[in-house]
């Protein structure tokens, strides 16, 4: 499994970036997909999660309303378009690709493919 993370970049407050993350596996359509940062001298975290289907997504609180997770199985790629950004989100992104069940997809235990990341900097 390869997972191929991008759009990051150098961003002021309040402006957007569209994170892409292809994935090299088998049948797309069987994994919940999750993005999860990690910002310098912090632990990684959950930031959203995707069912299977894309019908059910889950929000971390501090990116509801400025977030979205989406995927499209037909291209294996999971999308974050992040909008309002602040420096708060600064922080390498990491999709992450699991068989878990859904309910579990915010536990960062549970996924044992990460990729590279994307480096995400917002200036303020």
């Amino acid at each position: 499994v390869q997972l191929q993370a991008s759009g990051g970049g150098l961003v002021q407050a309040g402006g957007s970036l569209r994170l892409s993350c292809a994935a090299s596996v088998f049948n797309f359509r069987n994994y919940v997909m999750a993005w999860f940062r990690q910002a310098p001298g912090k632990e990684r975290e959950f930031v959203a999660s995707i069912n299977r289907s894309g019908g059910s997504t889950k929000l971390t609180d501090s990116v509801k309303g400025r977030f979205t997770i989406a995927r499209d199985n037909a291209k294996n790629t999971v999308y974050l378009q992040m909008n309002s950004l602040k420096p708060d989100d600064t922080a390498v992104y990491y999709c992450g690709l699991t068989s878990i069940i859904y309910s579990r997809s915010t536990e960062a235990e549970q996924y044992g493919n990460w990729g590279l990341g994307t480096q995400v900097t917002v200036s303020s």
